[in-house]
C-alpha cells in the first residue's frame, strides 16, 4: 500500500473507531451497573517514560465514580483528552471491572460490539505498522503528522468482554517480549533503516549511517551459529485473574482498561479483588528460573546474542 493510500486508511478507521466507542458508550450506560471497581495509577509525564518505577500509588473508584471514569477511559484515542503535559508514548491504564446485567439480546449485541472495536484497533495496528511501509523508530512521527495527539497503545488494545466469572482479582506483573530472529532477518532490518537515509536524534544522517553500518559488521562478524533474539522488558504492568468455579479454571489477563462483565442477574456478579500499591522492593517470586546468558550486540534494539562477536 502506498503511504498515501495508508494516510487515507488510517483516518477511516480512527472515525469509524470513534464511532464504535461512542456507540458502546451508549448501549453500557443504558444497562444497570451491578457492581464496579477501578483503579487510576498516576500520570506519565513527558520525557518520564523510560524512568525506571519503583513504586505505584493506586487510588480505588467505586460504583457510579468507577463507570464514569471506564467509559471516558474506553474512549481515550488522543491527547486532547488529557493534559500536555502528559506523554503520548505512554498509555493510559486503568485496570478494574465494570460489571453490568444484561439479557441474552443485550449480550448477544455487545459481544457484536466489542468484536467490531476489537477488529478496527487490529486494523489500526495493522495500517500503522505494516501498511505505512515506515519502520519502528520514524512510526511515532508518522501517526502524529496526520492524527496528531493519538495514543497508540491505548487505540492498539482490546476491550475484554467476559460472561460473569466467579471471582475476578487484581495484581501486577513484570515481564520480557522475546522474540527469535534470523540472521538475515536482522540484516534486513538493518538495511531499511540505513536505505532510508534519515537522521535519528542526537546524530546527524551522515553519523547515524556510519552507526547503522557498524551494527551490521556485528552482525557480519557473529559465528554462523550464533542464535539471535529481541529480549525488550516491558514495565510492570497491572494484570486481571479470572476464576470460573465450573471449569476450574484460572486465566490470567493484561488489565489496561476495566473488563466489561456481564452478568445474568445480581446473583452472578463476580468477587472482586482489589489491586494494591506496587513496589518494587516487595515483589517475591515463587519460582525465577536461571536466565540464559546472553550478550547485548545492538542494544537501542534490545538485541542479544548466545555468542559474542
Amino acid at each position: 500500500m502506498k503511504q498515501y493510500d495508508a494516510v487515507a486508511a488510517l483516518h477511516q478507521c480512527v472515525s469509524q473507531l470513534e464511532a464504535e466507542l461512542n456507540q458502546l458508550q451508549q448501549q453500557l450506560q443504558s444497562l444497570r451497573l451491578l457492581t464496579g471497581r477501578v483503579f487510576s495509577l498516576p500520570p506519565v509525564i513527558k520525557g518520564k517514560e523510560h524512568d525506571e518505577i519503583a513504586n505505584i500509588e493506586v487510588t480505588q473508584h467505586l460504583g457510579s465514580a468507577a463507570l464514569a471514569l471506564g467509559l471516558e477511559h474506553y474512549c481515550r484515542l488522543f491527547m486532547q483528552h488529557q493534559s500536555e503535559q502528559l506523554s503520548t508514548k505512554a498509555a493510559v491504564r486503568l485496570p478494574g471491572a465494570l460489571c453490568f446485567q444484561a439479557d441474552d439480546a443485550q449480550s448477544a449485541l455487545l459481544h457484536q460490539q466489542v468484536g467490531r472495536i476489537n477488529s478496527l484497533k487490529q486494523r489500526l495496528e495493522q495500517i500503522i505498522t505494516v501498511e505505512s511501509g515506515v519502520e519502528s523508530e520514524e512510526r511515532f512521527e508518522f501517526v502524529h503528522t496526520h492524527l496528531r495527539g493519538l495514543i497508540t497503545l491505548n487505540a492498539y488494545r482490546a476491550i475484554t468482554l467476559l460472561d460473569a466469572p466467579d471471582t475476578v482479582r487484581f495484581g501486577w506483573a513484570n515481564k520480557h517480549i522475546i522474540k527469535n530472529l534470523s540472521r538475515q532477518q536482522v540484516l534486513e532490518k538493518l538495511e531499511r533503516s540505513l536505505k532510508a537515509g534519515r537522521a535519528v536524534a542526537p546524530w546527524t544522517r551522515e553519523q547515524w549511517a556510519e552507526k547503522v553500518l557498524e551494527e551490521i559488521e556485528a552482525i557480519h562478524s557473529l559465528p554462523a551459529d550464533a542464535r539471535l533474539k529481541i529480549k525488550r522488558p516491558v514495565k510492570v504492568q497491572p494484570i486481571a485473574r479470572t476464576w470460573n468455579v465450573h471449569q476450574q479454571k484460572q486465566t490470567q489477563l493484561a488489565c489496561p482498561s476495566p473488563l466489561l462483565v456481564l452478568c445474568a442477574d445480581k446473583n452472578q456478579v463476580p468477587t472482586l479483588g482489589e489491586l494494591l500499591n506496587y513496589d518494587a522492593e516487595q515483589v517475591k517470586h515463587r519460582y525465577k528460573p536461571q536466565a540464559e546468558k546472553l550478550f547485548a550486540i545492538i542494544p537501542r534494539l534490545h538485541l542479544y546474542s548466545d555468542r559474542l562477536v
